[in-house]
């Protein structure tokens, strides 16, 4: 029986397309709930690991749709995300890993500008990935080995090499305040390196711009892995890198086409350096 580049048959394929129908429906369903809801009086927003770390009820009432369609569909497969960590299947080789409102300060403010994150895995490789805006109804989608779209259209990760002509886009932690690993050396090292820097507030919508070549490149530090596990899949199939900041807290990465993720990962390494030499 064939089997394409990444090892899996097209029978295999064939299932991944079938749950990316289910889940391009189901974020299109929770992007309405996120539309009618934003500007809501009286909305109720909590905190969690910080003051700046926002939780609505409408990320609650999202991820609560999410893990009731799993539920329903694929009961057998495990789930994390964001608000309700991980539901953990034994024997099973998928897992989904989902953030159902990313950006929530945006939406908090009402500033709209979010995002909804779904993955999926098999066998611990990310092998589906939907972000969508609803604001915008901008619905990217990937498939391991099967290209990057943008409502069924193809997109590539820009082809800029020279990091004055990149716009760039990047995010600070939570708890900027507390910690000095917060991203700000990095931030006024490429100010004048670059055309532009641009903060959206929600890494998976700035992962899917790069997938698009509407950002040049994304750099962050000490996020999860729902933040980016769709958003990494997305610019690897409109052929672009991530490349993990391992020595760095949590998920901490650049992406970019490979000669701009290589250029932001040196500058990077560059700051780190003179840091050492000035402690």
């Amino acid at each position: 029986m064939p089997i394409n580049s990444n090892g899996y048959e097209p029978e295999k394929i064939a299932q991944f397309q079938t749950i990316l129908q289910d889940v391009k429906r189901w974020v299109r369903e929770v992007g309405k709930i996120q539309r009618e809801n934003l500007w809501k009086q009286n909305l109720l927003i909590e905190t969690k690991s910080s003051e700046v770390d926002l939780v609505t009820e409408i990320d609650k009432l999202s991820e609560e749709y999410f893990l009731k369609a799993i539920g329903e569909n694929y009961p057998e497969h495990s789930i994390l995300s964001e608000e309700a960590g991980e539901n953990e299947k034994t024997g099973t080789l998928y897992r989904w890993i989902i953030d159902p409102l990313d950006g929530t300060t945006n939406y908090a403010q009402g500033l709209p500008i979010f995002a909804i994150s779904v993955a999926l895995q098999y066998q611990q490789e990310t092998v589906l990935g939907v972000i969508y805006v609803p604001m915008l109804d901008l619905l990217f989608e990937a498939i391991k080995g099967q290209k990057a779209y943008v409502n069924g259209k193809r997109i590539k990760v820009g082809a800029k090499s020279d990091l004055k002509e990149c716009l760039l886009s990047t995010g600070f932690p939570y708890d900027q305040a507390q910690n000095p690993d917060n991203n700000t050396n990095y931030f006024s090292h490429f100010v004048p390196l670059t055309r532009g820097i641009r903060r959206l507030g929600s890494a998976a919508y700035d992962l899917a711009n790069v997938a698009a070549g509407i950002l040049d490149g994304h750099w962050e530090l000490n996020l999860n892995l729902w933040d980016v596990a769709a958003g990494f899949l997305l610019v690897e199939e409109a052929g672009g890198k991530v490349i993990l900041l391992e020595d760095k807290r949590g998920v901490s990465f650049v992406a970019g086409n490979s000669v701009v993720a290589d250029k932001i990962y040196q500058e990077i390494r560059s700051v780190d350096k003179k840091k050492q030499i000035v402690s």
